[in-house]
């Protein structure tokens, strides 16, 4: 089993997904290789979902020669996945490569830098848009963006999703890097997420930022600095 618990949080530790962070890391990952990996590690991430996760069932197959039983996973077709624009859109990329026929929900949440952030290490956190699919019982929810660090606009994009469904088989908060700070807020606020992370990073600097992270994964993607 490649995800391992930690204190609050699972850290997946499948050796692609950690080779792949580690290059996004490195300072001379240009554009279109930052974004392809995240793309990358999206499917790694899906994968380890599908694999830590979810049950499977057996069922009969007929093969060419004769009918034999074999094993498939359940609950495949009941995934909705919610991405957290814009740094997320790549990384969702990837998990729609294990989850093809995934529901998908849009949020625009982005904290306000220049209102900085307070002394408790919150943002204040401004919702642009939001736009979710039916939720119902039998789903599993996974929340996806690649940067989880004070946990403001995590437990801000799960207000809405919760408002809409509060019925679901499984929760999942999925980030590629996550400070302890922002790991603490979010379990604490939304105790029926279970966190999945790739690393943990040691701490936030003064500027809210994942130390050593690996930059703005936004800006990195999307080439907007």
């Amino acid at each position: 089993m490649t995800i391992e618990d930690r204190d609050d949080a699972h850290l997946i530790t499948h050796a692609l997904a950690t080779d792949t962070l580690s290059r996004l890391r490195d300072v001379e990952t240009e554009q279109v290789a930052f974004r392809k990996g995240l793309v990358k590690l999206g499917r790694i991430c899906g994968y380890e979902i599908i694999d830590g996760a979810m049950e499977t069932e057996y069922v009969p197959v007929e093969t060419p020669l004769e009918e034999t039983t074999g094993e498939r996973v359940k609950g495949l077709d009941d995934v909705v996945i919610i991405n957290v624009l814009r740094a997320a859109t790549p990384f969702v990329e990837g998990l729609l490569k294990a989850f093809p026929r995934a529901k998908q929900g849009v949020i625009s949440a982005g904290r306000d830098e220049e209102a900085g952030m307070t002394d408790d290490g919150e943002f204040p956190i401004t919702i642009d848009y939001v736009k979710l699919p039916e939720i119902r019982p039998e789903d599993t929810v996974i929340v996806a963006d690649p940067m989880l660090a004070t946990g403001s606009t995590m437990c801000a994009v799960l207000d809405h999703v919760l408002d809409e469904a509060d019925d679901f088989e499984d929760l999942f908060v999925l980030s590629a890097v996550s400070a302890p700070e922002g790991l603490v807020r979010v379990s604490e606020s939304v105790s029926d997420a279970d966190l999945l992370t790739v690393a943990i990073d040691d701490h936030l600097d003064d500027d809210g930022f994942i130390v050593p992270g690996l930059g703005d994964a936004g800006d990195r993607a999307f080439r907007t600095v």
